[in-house]
């Protein structure tokens, strides 16, 4: 099912360690809409009247280097993006499109999940588009993935400037074709694929009139948000929802590392935590609760509210009431009644691969452990991630590139002298809002947050069951885009 192919919050491979305490190589959460499957909808709980069947589905044939003129800049590769006609009102009176920027993953799973566009069509008579990220799903250069992720020579085109370079092209593309030159198109994205529509707008003002950016963590690069800060807002978290589990989270890492010393300990822990093989050390656990905590911190969304869910198995005590057996009834009650839960072997995704080379490349997100959280401190150490990334393509990261190419130090100061048109959303709960934009820049460029929001949630399929907060900061978004619009309107008319 297209529903199925929503991927898991992933970290990166962490580098593998000789002994139970030794020290890991802190890696960095991916960005994503859509959390993980085990706590998203079932897909018949989502108005599916939009998802599959309105969408019609065209490649585009999209140059490879949009920044070059070498004679293999000019080669192709086809581009996927799919348009909702339902509801547009037409060229003819230039109505609205609405263009959704696919991110790090294959463009099904948005469809299925980011409802946003879909729940406003009516209302904008608005045609929808959805375009693929280059380099995933079936956007993929050079013919086929394997070549495309052979070395860093053809990985090299896999980056957020050629990818908006990209649905530029695109979204010029459909304008022409469909003959609507002054249809105004507002672009969308979330987590990194919000950051990518800000970046958009700022970059290409001439195509897009405005861009909603949902959980954009546009300033979580170089030195400008602290490195603990996403872990600071994880504890945090499960601090609110129950002190006592917070307190055994933060004892158990200690107790994990106690009985992994033992002659027998390993044997130990993999008997308590069901492991899938048997730990040959205490990192792999250790990994799997912390992306664990951090996944539902992250996506910590009502009504299942995960985070609640997690600390009800560490506090109920089903499993026993020592540290190791209450933690392991928490990985229960997050992930349901399985075989096995740690360590089971799985073939990495597209998407775990590509964020691993975009996270290398470009987006390095400094995100360390410091000494207040319910983790184990972890500093981000610039030097060690930039040798490991190196050891794995064999060229170094560019850690300051974001920041030099897009901004982001003194963004109020800058942006509010020349920029315009862009919602950054934000839910205040979602460890990565740390590294978002929270106050209003400008009178057109304003945040809008939640206290109890979670990452993306505003542009996920509304529902019946949505908290008033919800539909409050979504109605707060529209609002403002019809603003955009029939300012955009007016000045049309004067020409």
């Amino acid at each position: 099912m297209m529903f199925q192919r929503l991927f898991l919050l992933q970290f990166f491979l962490l580098l593998s360690s000789t002994t139970a305490t030794a020290k890991l190589l802190h890696t960095i959460p991916r960005l994503s809409p859509t959390g993980p499957r085990v706590w998203r909808d079932h897909p018949d709980q989502i108005s599916g009247e939009f998802v599959g069947e309105d969408f019609e589905t065209f490649f585009y044939n999209q140059t490879l280097d949009h920044f070059n003129y070498r004679p293999e800049s000019y080669d192709t590769f086809s581009q996927r993006y799919l348009i909702n006609f339902k509801y547009w009102g037409g060229a003819n009176v230039s109505a609205p499109v609405l263009v959704y920027l696919g991110a790090e993953e294959p463009i099904d799973g948005d469809l299925a999940a980011v409802g946003f566009l879909a729940d406003n069509a009516v209302q904008f008579s608005s045609l929808l588009v959805f375009i693929e990220h280059r380099y995933y799903g079936k956007s993929i250069p050079f013919g086929s993935r394997e070549e495309a992720l052979r070395d860093a020579s053809k990985l090299g085109y896999f980056n957020s400037a050629q990818a908006i370079a990209d649905y530029a092209a695109i979204i010029i593309h459909i304008k022409e074709k469909l003959k609507a030159k002054y249809s105004p198109v507002i672009v969308i994205g979330g987590s990194y694929g919000g950051m990518l529509a800000s970046w958009f707008r700022l970059k290409y003002p001439h195509i897009a009139l405005g861009a909603l950016a949902s959980s954009a963590p546009i300033l979580y690069f170089d030195d400008i948000t602290p490195p603990d800060a996403y872990y600071s807002i994880v504890s945090r978290v499960f601090r609110e929802a129950s002190g006592t589990c917070y307190q055994t989270i933060k004892n158990s890492w200690a107790e994990i590392d106690e009985l992994a010393s033992k002659s027998n300990g390993l044997s130990m822990l993999s008997e308590k935590f069901k492991t899938c093989n048997p730990l040959t050390d205490a990192s792999k656990l250790k990994d799997q609760l912390n992306t664990m905590y951090a996944s539902a911190a992250q996506y910590n969304k009502p009504p299942t509210y995960p985070v609640n869910k997690v600390c009800a198995g560490i506090d109920g005590g089903g499993f026993g009431d020592d540290i190791l057996s209450r933690i392991f009834g928490g990985l229960v009650a997050y992930n349901g009644n399985l075989s096995c839960y740690v360590n089971a072997h799985t073939a990495e995704s597209e998407t775990t691969v590509g964020w691993r080379w975009q996270t290398c490349s470009e987006l390095a997100i400094p995100i360390g452990i410091g000494n207040n959280s319910m983790f184990p401190p972890d500093p981000f150490d610039l030097e060690d991630y930039i040798e490991h990334c190196k050891s794995l393509y064999g060229v170094p990261t560019r850690p300051h590139w974001v920041t030099t190419y897009y901004g982001g130090h003194s963004i109020k100061l800058i942006l509010q002298r020349f920029a315009s048109n862009i919602i950054f959303s934000n839910g205040l709960r979602d460890p990565y809002s740390s590294g978002g934009v929270l106050e209003n820049i400008s009178d057109t460029i304003v945040a809008v947050s939640t206290v109890n929001g979670s990452h993306c949630l505003d542009i996920l399929f509304a529902k019946e069951t949505d908290p008033e907060w919800l539909v409050a900061q979504r109605k707060i978004e529209i609002k403002i885009m019809k603003e955009w619009i029939d300012k955009y309107y007016a000045d049309l008319s004067m020409f």
